[in-house]
C-alpha cells in the first residue's frame, strides 16, 4: 500500500512540472524585461547629448514666441478695433443703402500698379512655392479689402507656382480685380512706366507715383541669391528703388520681408501718405522694429509704434523670407554672429 501511495505521488509530481518550470520561465522573462527597460532607461548625468547650436537657437524662438503670445494677442486686438471703428465710421456717413455698399463705395481705386514678378520659379524648391502661394494669397485678400486698392498684377504666372496653385487653390480662376499673366511684366508695361523695388538699389523712395508701376520680386530664397532682382533691374535698363525703411525703422533683426509685407507698405501707404505709420501698422512684431532718432526728430505727430505687428503673427508668416529687402542685406551677415553659446545657454528655460 504504501509503494501505491508513493507511485501516485510521483504520477502527480510529474504532471505538475511542466507547468511548474512554464510559470518560473514567464517570471523569469518578466525579471529580464524589467532589467532590460531599466538599464534603457537614460541615467542622471550619463548619455545626454550636447546641444547643438541650431537646437539652442530653435529653444530660444520657442522662448520667445511663447512670450511675446499675450502681446500678439493684444496687437491682434487692436487692430480688430481699428477696423470695426472704420467701418462703424463709414456706416455712419451712409444711412442709405445696405452695409456691404455703403463701405464699397467709400473705396477709391488706385491708379498704381503694383506687380509681383513670378520670374524665378527655377530657383525655388516646392516648399518656397507653397510659401510664395501663401503671401499672394495674403496680397490678393488685403488690395481687396483696402480702402484704396491698387491695380495688381501677377506675371509670368506658370511652372510650378501654377501647379501648387491649381492643385491647392482651384479657386484663383474666380480672383477678381488682378490680372494674372503668363508673359512677362516688360511685354505689356512701358519700361519708363516700370519701378523695380529692391534693398539693393542705392536709390530711396520718398513718395509714390501712382502713374508708375512697382515691381515686387516674388522670389523666396533664404538669401542663396542676394542681388539678383537689382542685377536683373539694371541689366533690362529698369529704374529701380527701395523703400525708406532705414529712415524711419530701427531692427534689431535681419532687414528682409516677406512678398506681402511689402505689397501691404504700400497699400497702408496710400491711405495714411505716412511712411512711419504703414511700417509700423505692418512689420511684424519679430521684427522687434522701433522708430529710428531721426525719425522720431523729423515726425510733426506723435506716433505710437502701438501696432507694430499689425496682425501678422501667422507663418506668414513665419513665416517667410523673400529677397524683398528694405534695407541693406549685408547686415545680415553680422545678424548671424550675434548669439553666442554661452548667451544663448542662458536664455533657454530651465
Amino acid at each position: 500500500m504504501l509503494f501505491a501511495i508513493f507511485q501516485k505521488h510521483q504520477i502527480m509530481s510529474s504532471e505538475m512540472l511542466p507547468a511548474f518550470v512554464e510559470a518560473s520561465n514567464v517570471e523569469r522573462t518578466q525579471d529580464l524585461s524589467e532589467d532590460q527597460e531599466e538599464s534603457q532607461k537614460p541615467r542622471s548625468g550619463e548619455g545626454l547629448e550636447p546641444i547643438s547650436k541650431r537646437q539652442m537657437k530653435k529653444l530660444i524662438k520657442q522662448k520667445q514666441w511663447e512670450e511675446q503670445r499675450e502681446l500678439r494677442k493684444q496687437k491682434r486686438k487692436e487692430k480688430r478695433k481699428r477696423k470695426q471703428l472704420e467701418r462703424h465710421c463709414q456706416q455712419d456717413s451712409n444711412l442709405d443703402g445696405n452695409d456691404r455698399k455703403r463701405i464699397r463705395r467709400d473705396v477709391v481705386h488706385s491708379t498704381l500698379r503694383l506687380v509681383i514678378d513670378c520670374s524665378f520659379d527655377s530657383l525655388m524648391v516646392l516648399k518656397d512655392i507653397k510659401k510664395l502661394h501663401k503671401q499672394i494669397q495674403r496680397c490678393y485678400a488685403e488690395n481687396r479689402r483696402a480702402l484704396h486698392p491698387v491695380q495688381f498684377y501677377l506675371t509670368s504666372h506658370g511652372g510650378q507656382l501654377k501647379k501648387n496653385m491649381d492643385e491647392n487653390d482651384k479657386g484663383w480662376v474666380n480672383w477678381k480685380d488682378i490680372h494674372i499673366k503668363p508673359d512677362h511684366y516688360s511685354e505689356f508695361i512701358k519700361k519708363e512706366d516700370l519701378i523695380y523695388l529692391t534693398s539693393d538699389s542705392p536709390n530711396v523712395l520718398k513718395e509714390l507715383d501712382e502713374s508708375k508701376a512697382y515691381v515686387i520680386g516674388g522670389l523666396v530664397d533664404h538669401n542663396h541669391h542676394k542681388g539678383l532682382t537689382y542685377k536683373q533691374a539694371s541689366e533690362h535698363g529698369i529704374d529701380h528703388a527701395q523703400l525708406p525703411l532705414g529712415n524711419f525703422v530701427k531692427m534689431n533683426s535681419r532687414k528682409v520681408l516677406a512678398v506681402n509685407h511689402v505689397f501691404e507698405i504700400i497699400l497702408e501707404y496710400l491711405e495714411t501718405r505716412d511712411w512711419q505709420e504703414a511700417f509700423f501698422t505692418i512689420l511684424p512684431q519679430r521684427k522687434g522694429a522701433v522708430p529710428t532718432d531721426n525719425a522720431c526728430g523729423s515726425s510733426s505727430h506723435n506716433k505710437k509704434p502701438a501696432r507694430v505687428g499689425g496682425g501678422l503673427d501667422s507663418d506668414s508668416s513665419e513665416e517667410e523670407n523673400s529677397r524683398n529687402e528694405l534695407d541693406s542685406p549685408r547686415e545680415e551677415e553680422n545678424r548671424d554672429k550675434e548669439n553666442s553659446t554661452e548667451s544663448a545657454m542662458n536664455s533657454i528655460p530651465h
